[in-house]
């Protein structure tokens, strides 16, 4: 670990940053200079109230500073800022960074057991609360670490990750409580949301997604005894409402993921929002977008939370793209159905019913002998991705894409087995790489146009398109808006844009040279804006010039 002697000097002469209360997280709209938290403010909107860099002058961005950390894996995390100093996390270390200049003042890091995770070894980003950020590494530890010194105050085994479980997550502080859900790696681990107490990492509550006993609710929605090995992991960081004091969070796919016949059923609470008690972790409504998915259509998206006008009055809601193709509206304090449309090409579903279940199209399921071309494919409409929402156009900002997988049913259900991937599948064959692609969908098949990536602006009243911005190839990038009217957002070529949010016109461009698959984020310093986004495996921030 190494230490700035400037970062001390500032410690010393009370000018670190402040103590990050449960109250300035729960305000952190009030502070936009600022952002404290995965998505911004718990509503996850994604939106900031900064206008320095507006539509005059974006034109005229330039970069002021890079990090680039010692792991050469890509960066997926968000940073967190406060008062000045920049918190981000990559590989096997967390540091803190001047936002100005990025500067470094101190390094943190801790040694992975690279056996541990084979899967997937990134991380979506930190927590903070009061002068302590928390770290869920993906080998099953909670550390909680000084966010002035740079020294681990305490670290937490919260499970083996021998067991198949990892942390890929940005924790969520709520109240006194560090918030988090595990994911699998396709090793049959069933996964839960936890709430851990921040000062001493206890566990206060835990709700399975996957049943973890036959009395549990969900038991029933899985045949015999398949609920043991269900998964239904969680991948991204939810959201959370104060005033109703739910906290929501996407699940993943059902185990085995590619044959549910050993599964029958709903397989709840698999490809669902799940809308928890705060203080109690108890389940208080839910809806699943995807039953008995076979697909690998995880609803991994991040929850977005608004107040708008609904059919002529004021509406609580829940904005969601998710995975399987559909746009959706809720009401987030009930959980009632009001909107699902589709935003990509998709073919799987035909309707819903008055409930707002899926109906499934019958040309394709039961699943048919030999292969179909699925709508949207294996990689979905969107992924985990974060999107957008804009109170000041009222447009929803995602990052989307048309494309298909190739899917067989041949072969009988593979068993579970201890430390095996269970796919569900006899052989390790998997969906059709031409699912990775967006051009290649056969004229056959085609029914308008060859596939594309795009970040897409979307009407929530009616769930209808307004705009796209296309790309030669899909996006991992998250979206962010601003109260300038504009968008910024990224590629899997490399490049970072800034778009009209109101009719996707490309404002300002760079290329950086590493596919971006993060979320870009502003803040602010004395005054100066900057906005920030990872590509490949840097950090890059831009500001106006002097």
């Amino acid at each position: 670990m190494k230490r700035c002697t400037l970062f001390a000097m500032l410690l010393y002469a009370g000018l670190a940053p402040a103590q990050v209360t449960y109250e300035r997280i729960l305000n952190a709209n009030r502070e936009p200079q600022n952002w404290l938290t995965y998505s911004g403010t718990y509503f996850s909107q994604r939106y900031s109230t900064l206008d320095r860099i507006n539509q005059g002058n974006v034109k005229n961005l330039a970069l002021r500073w890079v990090y680039r950390p010692q792991s050469l894996d890509k960066m997926e995390a968000t940073p967190l800022v406060v008062d000045g100093v920049l918190y981000t996390v990559q590989g096997d270390e967390v540091v803190a960074l001047d936002a100005a200049t990025g500067r470094n003042f101190w390094t943190f890091r801790y040694e992975i057991p690279p056996e541990s995770n084979a899967y997937l070894m990134v991380c979506k980003g930190l927590a903070i609360s009061g002068h302590t950020l928390f770290w869920a590494t993906y080998d099953g530890h909670l550390i909680a670490i000084d966010a002035n010194s740079g020294r681990a105050i305490w670290n937490k085994t919260v499970f083996d990750w021998r067991e198949g479980r990892q942390f890929n997550l940005a924790p969520l502080i709520i109240k006194t409580m560090v918030v988090l859900g595990v994911a699998d790696n396709e090793r049959g681990a069933n996964c839960w949301v936890a709430a851990l107490d921040a000062k001493t990492g206890n566990e206060v509550w835990r709700f399975w997604a996957a049943p973890n006993s036959p009395s549990d609710p969900g038991a029933s929605t899985w045949s015999g005894d398949s609920y043991k090995h269900g998964g239904d992991p969680i991948w991204v960081t939810g959201s959370y409402d104060p005033e109703t004091n739910l906290t929501y969070w996407g699940t993943g796919d059902p185990n085995p993921g590619w044959n549910g016949d050993s599964r029958m059923g709903d397989n709840l609470y698999s490809d669902s929002v799940i809308a928890l008690d705060a203080d109690t972790g108890k389940l208080k409504w839910f809806y699943q977008f995807t039953p008995h998915d076979e697909f690998d259509y995880d609803s991994v998206q991040v929850p977005v939370l608004a107040d708008i006008e609904w059919e002529g009055r004021p509406r609580k809601v829940m904005l969601w793209a998710n995975r399987n193709g559909f746009f959706y509206v809720f009401d987030r304090t009930t959980g009632q159905f009001l909107l699902g449309k589709a935003f990509v090409k998709q073919n799987w579903n035909v309707g819903f019913d008055k409930s707002g279940r899926p109906l499934r199209s019958p040309s394709l399921f039961p699943k048919p002998m030999g292969s179909a071309f699925i709508e949207p494919g294996t990689q979905g409409g969107t992924n985990w991705y974060s999107p957008s929402f804009s109170p000041q156009t009222g447009l929803f900002y995602v990052s989307t894409w048309d494309n298909y997988s190739q899917y067989s049913s041949k072969g009988e259900a593979g068993a579970w087995r201890q430390d095996q991937h269970y796919t569900g599948l006899a052989t390790s064959s998997g969906p059709s790489v031409a699912s990775q692609r967006v051009r290649r969908i056969p004229p056959a098949f085609r029914k308008e146009e060859e596939g594309y990536g795009a970040v897409r602006a979307i009407d929530p009243q009616s769930g209808e398109k307004k705009w796209d911005f296309k790309m030669v190839d899909y996006t991992e990038s998250g979206v962010l808006s601003t109260a300038s009217y504009l968008v910024f957002s990224g590629g899997m070529e490399g490049n970072f844009f800034a778009l009209d949010a109101r009719n996707g016109r490309c404002l300002w461009k760079v290329g950086l040279g590493g596919t971006v698959s993060s979320g870009p984020i502003t803040y602010s310093v004395d005054g100066r804006q900057f906005v920030a986004i990872a590509a490949g495996g840097a950090l890059y921030a831009f500001s106006l010039p002097d």
